[in-house]
């Protein structure tokens, strides 16, 4: 039976599926094309976190959507040390979200 993905997948999941007695039909990535499906496949994984039941599976979840933002960070050559001092200018600046502020709307005073 034929089952098509059209995805970006991990490394090993070709060599997994030929392990359970099926053929993976892949190509390689490049360019642009290959960031879109790392931002398509990021989208992917938020989606799986917000579905996530418990402590164990959102880990699980989070531990996917790191995978793919390690990818697009080295994708365009930024070492996680910039990533990470970026989040905290902006914490330092605009906060963080620990307070759980719902901004609702504005208005002219």
């Amino acid at each position: 039976m034929e089952k098509v993905f059209n995805k970006l997948v991990r490394d090993n999941i070709p060599d997994i599926i030929e392990k359970n007695n099926e053929v993976a039909v892949t190509r390689i990535l490049e360019g642009k094309e290959y960031l879109k499906e790392l931002y398509k496949k990021l989208h992917e994984e938020c989606n799986e976190v917000e579905m996530a039941k418990n402590k164990e599976e959102i880990t699980m979840e989070l531990a996917d959507v790191y995978e793919v933002l390690l990818a697009v960070m080295l994708y365009n050559d930024i070492k996680l040390e910039e990533v990470e001092a970026s989040a905290l200018i902006k914490r330092n600046k605009r906060g963080g979200f620990s307070k759980r502020i719902y901004l609702e709307k504005t208005y002219d005073k």
